[in-house]
């Protein structure tokens, strides 16, 4: 875990310092979660997380990147750092 921090660390100063970092955040464990969603004309609130797959999302990069190669390289860097699968999205709308 304290490597795991460090190489995070490592990657977050080099975020930063190429102007790429905009924004990141942890986020609670996903046991802490709730689902909304629509059940006909009624909305249903449910505890706990029912994602579809078995991984769940602990945090987020929102980064600038020149491209599409610059994202995938950031997020390459931090699953190396984490030892667990990256999504790499763009903002939608966003050119």
């Amino acid at each position: 875990m304290r490597e795991a921090q460090r190489l995070l660390g490592d990657v977050e100063r080099d975020l930063k310092a190429t102007g790429a970092w905009v924004f990141s955040a942890r986020l609670a464990d996903h046991a802490e979660a709730r689902v909304v969603r629509e059940a006909g004309d009624d909305v249903l609130t449910t505890d706990g997380p029912f994602a579809e797959g078995k991984e769940h999302i602990g945090g987020f990069y929102l980064i600038e990147a020149a491209d599409l190669a610059a994202a995938l390289g950031w997020a390459a860097r931090v699953t190396a750092a984490i030892h667990a699968p990256i999504e790499v999205r763009a903002l939608a709308g966003f050119a």
